[in-house]
Formats: C-alpha cells, structure tokens, sequence
C-alpha cells in the first residue's frame, strides 16, 4: 500500500465491521474555512451540585431521591426509552409499513459520587469499580430470557446529547440485537468461513505490526485510529485476546482495561486541552445464550470535534445522503493523539 498516495489523493476506505465506505479527502485540509465555533466545555466543575439530579442525596426529574452513595450507583432511568412491560404487536402492510414491539430496559450507572471526577481524572482503582458495575450489569440484564442484547454506553459532553456534566453512562437491554452490533456479527461470521481466524484478531496484529494507527497499548488492550475512522479523532479498543464479554476478563485484564481506558481519554482531554467530548460503547456478543466463537471484544470512540476545542464536524450533506467523508486522515488523527501526553492538562505542575 502506497501511504504516500492515502495522504493526498481522494479515495475510499471499506469498514470491513459493517461493510460499509467512508470517502477520504485529504487535500481538503489545506482549505480556509475553519468551521462554526461552539461553546468549550467548563473545565472546573463542583464536588457536589446541590441541583445535579444525580448527586448524592438529590431529587431526580420524577420525585425520586438518590440515597447518598460512595461509590457506584446504578437505577431505572426515569425516562427510558425502552419498557420491560410493553404490549407484545406486529403490523405489515404490503412489507412497506412495517413495525414491531420492542421490549427494554434502560438503565443509569454513576460512575462516582463526584460531580466532577470523569474518567481520564479517576484512579484505576475507582474505573476497576466501574468496569465490575459493567460487567454485573451485562451479565444480569443478560440473563433475562427475553433480552438477546446489552449495549453499555457513555455519552460524554453537551455536544453528544449528554443533559448532565455529572460522571455516569447507559445501559440498554433489548429484545433484538441492534442494527450495528448485528452487521458486525454478520462480518465477524463470513470472514471466519472465509479465513477461519478472527477478523478483528487479524486486523489488530496487521496494526500492531506497521503501527501508522496505533495509539497506546498494554498487555492487555490496544487503541488505534481505525483505518476506515469516519469521524476525525474515532478510535477503536480492541482486546489482545479474544473474547466476547466482560464476563470473560481474567487475570489482570480488568486492571488493564482500567488502565487504557484512563489512558486514551487523557490523550483525548490533552488533544485540545478540554473536557473531549465523544460517544463511547462497548460491542459485546448477544445475549441470547447461544455461543459466539467469532464475537471480539471491542468499543468504540465516536468524538465530534473537529481541529480545536469549539470546532465541531458536522454530518450533513453528501454524508447523509451518500456516505460518510473526512478531509483529515486516520495516520494524521493518530499522529495527533499518540504524540498527545498521558498526564492531564488539569494536574500538570
């Protein structure tokens, strides 16, 4: 592969998860137009937030009072989007009006009693106690006989929808298996009919090996700038061993996924000196009791800024109604962040 050529001429990258392009357009990063500013996000926020209705001991939107909690606290979100109790219905006209009940539950995890302690400022000890809430999460929600799939996620910063500074993520359990992780499975199933290895096994030491993309790593887990990154600082947690779930973390694994999860969000806070806003989730296989030998452990970053702190890419246009397109490219996005120091901006002397 000409890198040379990746660096200047447009072209099209193949996500081999989804099966699916992004366009590149590199000579694009020479242009003026900087993009519309947004409103940086405030850099010190408060222990306690008498009106944060996710602190300790406050009242939530519905009347409910947290209890005043230590450590971790999960609950029913009061406004899910999915209900364990709705009515079971289909309807197909002629297979172009077409829809199905979907049953759920939504749940909210506080990752600490802190208002302000995200992860990049957590200890390992504290997103060790995260990562076990996860995993109980995962494992209980998916033992339910009608939920087929977990989706844990953290939206963090307004401009990711995040209605609250306060550090906490989502778990949503569904009676289907969601759009994404089902193309991904379907992808995971053909190349191992093709291969008879593990697509993301492969792609990993393909990375490991010519490390253009790669961002950090341990024993344990790496980070890279996927090759087909649709957003300018996207990046992938990929798993050295492969296996399908949190519930299968042994040894040290849950010391070291603490540890590259601090690790990459500090590069991310570091980038533009900023709280980073991004959308993150963990892809896990199914949870419907059947085996997945070809499910790889994975998450992914989704962050929206673009070359500054108040830069933000937009998807509109060609990306909407073609496919997604990015002008910087996934060698310079990880450029960026693997020359990004690992201590944060906020406790630099």
């Amino acid at each position: 592969m000409d890198v040379s050529l990746l660096q200047e001429v447009p072209h099209r990258r193949l996500n081999p998860l989804t099966r699916e392009w992004v366009l590149v357009s590199p000579h694009r990063t020479k242009r003026p137009w900087l993009g519309r500013v947004e409103r940086t996000a405030a850099a010190n926020l408060p222990v306690y937030d008498p009106t944060c209705y996710l602190c300790p001991g406050n009242e939530r939107a519905d009347g409910a009072r947290n209890p005043k909690y230590a450590s971790t606290f999960v609950f029913d979100n009061d406004f899910a989007a999915l209900l364990p109790n709705a009515p079971t219905f289909e309807a197909d006209e002629g297979g172009l009006l077409v829809a199905r009940a979907e049953r759920g539950i939504c749940r909210v995890i506080c990752f600490s009693p802190r208002h302000d302690l995200t992860v990049p400022r957590m200890s390992p000890k504290e997103i060790c106690e995260v990562i076990r809430v996860w995993t109980e999460e995962f494992r209980g929600l998916g033992e339910m006989d009608w939920v087929r799939h977990v989706q844990i996620f953290e939206n963090r910063g307004t401009l990711m929808g995040a209605s609250n500074p306060h550090p906490h993520c989502q778990v949503w359990a569904n009676a289907s298996v969601p759009v994404l992780p089902e193309k991904e499975l379907a992808s995971f199933r053909e190349y191992r009919e093709a291969k008879k290895s593990c697509l993301l096994c492969d792609y990993l030491q393909l990375e490991l090996r010519n490390r253009q993309r790669v961002i950090c790593e341990n024993e344990g887990f790496a980070i890279v700038v996927p090759f087909w990154a649709v957003w300018p600082f996207e990046t992938l947690l990929l798993s050295k061993r492969h296996f399908a779930s949190l519930e299968e973390l042994g040894g040290a694994e849950v010391d070291l996924l603490a540890d590259i999860l601090r690790r990459i969000t500090i590069r991310y806070d570091n980038l533009f000196e900023t709280s980073f806003p991004y959308s993150m989730g963990f892809h896990q296989r199914p949870t419907d009791g059947q085996e997945y030998p070809e499910w790889h452990f994975h998450a992914h970053y989704f962050p929206p800024l673009l070359r500054s702190a108040s830069v933000q890419k937009f998807m509109v246009g060609y990306e909407m109604l073609a496919n997604p397109q990015r002008d910087i490219t996934a060698e310079s996005a990880a450029k960026s962040l693997r020359e990004a120091p690992e201590i944060h901006y906020l406790e630099r002397v």
